[in-house]
């Protein structure tokens, strides 16, 4: 009996502890939010029924700026589901600031927050193995694909080729993961430190260095609407990351400053040689190639030296990340607002 009754302590403080927030970043995807908001409604209220985290868990929808109906939908989610919450930025700021603007909103009052896309592609079920893992003591459960059948040849051999390039480069990246990960609370203030304005949280987040799990899981294709991502942005985005967390791309230059001058001094010494066994050649074709290679590579090393001072730039000047337009609160921390005010004796207005 007595044993029942502390187990039944213990299940009563995780159920008031263990508070889960489950941020989502939207652009332009009214065609599948609904849908969203009801399968993540679903895995959340199983999750409070079997005690594993507390009613005053929500989802919290970050609008990065849409220009169709996402908002609007937000909107009426928030009226009909109890646990949905929204974030509105006056403009696009990009997925990565979507993702940092949810963490902050709620680095005080969760316990957990796990991120996910909208779309679906990402398994929600399962969130209660990372919930699990959570319990059984990771900081930050990373969710892995166990494969890339959904991507198309170009997208899994260029993906595949960038985590290489960043392990060979020293940066540790879970490899096959991108966003969809649980975090801790000790874990997303440890997160928040870093203040860079180039955000690469894949790159980040392993630098937190807290206990960490995976938990693996197949993709599946979109529920709705068009990728976010076209090939254009995620060639930006893997350089971002390169970026960020390496040197490497200098060095390269470097080292291809080097080889350019061992390559001319043997030409050098080749031509004296000739010269001197009276061969004479006309060495047009030879001097333009090496003009418009040398070119080449003085505008190539030029614009990735001007990446990372445009990078030095844009931290320097310590702009805001987002802006916040709208947000709306869920009823379950409107709910949380009026418990703590009826205890403290204050006034709800």
């Amino acid at each position: 009996m007595l044993n029942e009754i502390k187990l039944g302590w213990i299940a009563l403080v995780n159920n008031e502890v263990n508070i889960l927030t489950i941020i989502i970043p939207c652009f332009n995807e009214e065609e599948v939010i609904f849908e969203t908001a009801k399968e993540i409604t679903s895995i959340l209220t199983q999750l409070i029924k079997n005690q594993k985290i507390s009613k005053k868990s929500r989802i919290l929808f970050v609008d990065d700026g849409s220009r169709d109906n996402t908002w609007s939908c937000i909107e009426s989610l928030n009226d009909s589901n109890k646990y949905v919450s929204g974030i509105k930025f006056s403009r696009n700021f990009g997925h990565q600031n979507a993702l940092i603007a949810g963490l902050t909103m709620v680095e005080q009052s969760t316990s957990i927050a796990i991120t996910i896309d909208a779309d679906l592609q990402d398994d929600i079920n399962i969130i209660p193995k990372m919930v699990d893992e959570y319990l059984e003591g990771a900081d930050v459960v990373y969710g892995v694909r166990n494969n890339r059948k959904t991507d198309t040849w170009f997208k899994k051999y260029s993906a595949e080729t960038f985590y290489k390039l960043m392990e060979h480069f020293g940066v540790k990246m879970v490899y096959n993961h991108a966003d969809y990960r649980l975090m801790s609370k000790r874990a997303i203030h440890a997160l928040l430190k870093y203040r860079e304005r180039n955000l690469f949280l894949r790159g980040i987040v392993p630098l937190v260095g807290y206990p960490s799990a995976k938990v693996y899981y197949m993709r599946k294709e979109r529920y709705a609407g068009k990728s976010k991502y076209p090939l254009k942005k995620m060639l930006n985005f893997a350089f971002d990351g390169i970026s960020s967390f390496s040197l490497a791309p200098i060095r390269i230059i470097m080292y291809l400053g080097f080889a350019s001058i061992i390559l001319s001094i043997a030409l050098m010494v080749y031509t004296l040689i000739q010269r001197f066994l009276g061969n004479t050649t006309t060495g047009w074709p030879s001097l333009m190639i090496s003009i418009w290679f040398l070119g080449g590579v003085q505008l190539t090393s030029l614009s990735i030296i001007g990446e990372y001072i445009g990078k030095v730039f844009t931290e320097v000047k310590q702009r805001p990340r987002y802006q916040i337009e709208k947000t709306v609160n869920s009823k379950t921390q409107i709910d949380m607002t009026t418990k703590k005010a009826s205890l403290t004796g204050q006034k709800i207005s």
